[in-house]
């Protein structure tokens, strides 16, 4: 298998206070390569918590046992998925937990998961509460993806709401399909199939402002470069056209305040 440029793969990678990267093999959708990333958080009590895990190895393994006791384990959106099993298999104290829909698509793809709950919107969960914030986004009936910050890092962790696949690494004959997705680094965003699944924007967008009030500096994304710097403004950038009007709006209050303060 071609490498993915995120080379070493299936390795912790520090990406800040008590949080690591891991980089795993591309998967394929429709033949594109998608370069994969789990996301690992150690709780103040110690505990892993492991955010949309890739391949296991024996190495990892060893990594992380050493690091703490792998204990949460989250599937964050119906599709991402694929390695669940073999983590549950590795850690069988640790809870699974998944976003609304995974266990019904995994069906359809002729996997049976099991879960110990399912994600809610609302709050975070009790293990994590004070640590990580969650909700699930809002939109669509059909897709449904849970999103992380995590207070330590002021990292956002998302999943497949902004894909940013940088061409460079990519084989050439791949390069024009991630253009004409609108999903290379340049100006990486949601990929048109997910993003034509949220019919309610109002909603989307509602939940976009709350992940933007988080004020996250940095950006964790599951597929190609995530965002070091700049994450509010990352946010701002990839979902401009849902958030247009609102912001347009904004201006306008601003202006017209400036305006009456120098009446």
């Amino acid at each position: 298998m071609a490498g993915t440029g995120y080379e070493p793969l299936d390795t912790l990678k520090p990406w800040g206070d008590g949080i690591w990267l891991i980089d795993g093999p591309a998967i394929r959708s429709r033949g594109f390569p998608y370069p994969t990333r789990a996301t690992v958080v150690r709780l103040r009590n110690g505990n892993l918590w492991v955010h949309s895990p890739t391949r296991l190895t024996d190495g990892l393994r060893a990594e992380l046992d050493a690091l703490g006791e792998v204990r949460h384990l989250v599937a964050p959106n119906p599709f991402h998925f694929a390695h669940i099993a073999e983590w549950q298999a590795a850690w069988p104290k640790a809870k699974s937990w998944a976003a609304p829909g995974v266990v019904e698509r995994a069906a359809k793809n002729g996997l049976s998961l099991s879960f110990d709950r399912e994600l809610r919107s609302e709050e975070a969960e009790g293990p994590w509460a004070g640590q990580l914030d969650q909700r699930i986004v809002q939109g669509s009936t059909r897709f449904h993806e849970a999103v992380f910050f995590h207070h330590a890092s002021r990292s956002l962790i998302l999943t497949d709401l902004i894909t940013a696949i940088e061409t460079a690494k990519l084989p050439a004959h791949h390069r024009p399909l991630a253009w004409i997705k609108g999903i290379d680094d340049s100006d990486g965003k949601t990929p048109p199939g997910i993003r034509w699944m949220f019919r309610d924007k109002r909603a989307m967008a509602d939940s976009v402002e709350e992940m933007i009030g988080w004020g996250p500096e940095r950006i964790i994304l599951a597929h190609g470069r995530c965002y070091d710097r700049n994450g509010v403004a990352e946010l701002e950038r990839a979902f401009r056209r849902l958030l247009r009007d609102r912001m347009w709006d904004r201006e306008l209050t601003r202006a017209k305040k400036k305006q009456a303060g120098k009446g």
